[in-house]
């Protein structure tokens, strides 16, 4: 599965593409760097090495191309959500499979996922607002297979599912904020062990207690 989908049109102009994906992959260094509050189009520009006026020409805005952004992530997001969903497997390892796509999509590409946590899932202003139904979707696909595996009594149905979802992403997204301002240990090894204490961690709350004897 590709980590990242193209904003524009498969029948845009090579030029145009890739200069489209310049201004972008320039905003995702500013914005990481300076914050989205405390930069201009102008600092695009001048980091994609492109005149001013040409990011106006692909953006109408700097909240366009931090939309953008975000979309393009989520939406992959989603997908893999959807993916998991649809396999044949216990739910501990479906949830695995979503917290190593999401650890994995920041050792990837770390300043994007520094954007798009800081300045729009976990921002209470217009951003967050904006994409709050968005963010929701990630939420609800991750409920459904809470809530298969409580059917199936594979985990405990006193905890409702929206709730576990929320715990769930919620704790994999402070632990990528532990990595964004370096206040957990990230190399290699803690990155990949992270995966597995998030879903052991959600998991074991979510467990069925043994029968008493």
């Amino acid at each position: 599965m590709k980590l990242f989908q193209p904003a524009w049109s498969e029948t845009a102009r090579p030029g145009a593409t890739d200069k489209r994906r310049l201004i972008r992959d320039a905003a995702v260094h500013v914005f990481a760097r300076q914050g989205f509050g405390g930069c201009r189009v102008s600092d695009v520009a001048d980091e994609a090495g492109v005149a001013y006026g040409l990011v106006y020409h692909y953006f109408r805005s700097k909240d366009e191309i931090l939309d953008t952004l975000f979309l393009e992530r989520w939406n992959v997001l989603l997908e893999a959500i959807r993916d998991v969903e649809g396999r044949e497997m216990p739910a501990p390892d479906k949830l695995y499979a979503i917290a190593s796509f999401i650890v994995d999509s920041y050792r990837h590409d770390p300043d994007l996922m520094k954007v798009i946590i800081v300045e729009v899932t976990r921002a209470a202003n217009t951003f967050g607002r904006t994409h709050l139904e968005k963010i929701r979707e990630a939420y609800a696909g991750i409920a459904d297979i809470v809530q298969d595996a409580q059917e199936r009594g594979e985990f405990r149905s006193d905890i409702t599912p929206q709730f576990a979802a929320m715990a769930f992403y919620g704790a994999i997204e402070q632990v990528l904020t532990g990595w964004i301002f370096d206040v957990l240990p990230g190399a290699p090894e803690d990155v990949d062990q992270a995966k597995s204490f998030v879903v052991e961690t959600i998991c074991g709350g979510l467990e069925v207690a043994p029968a008493a004897v």
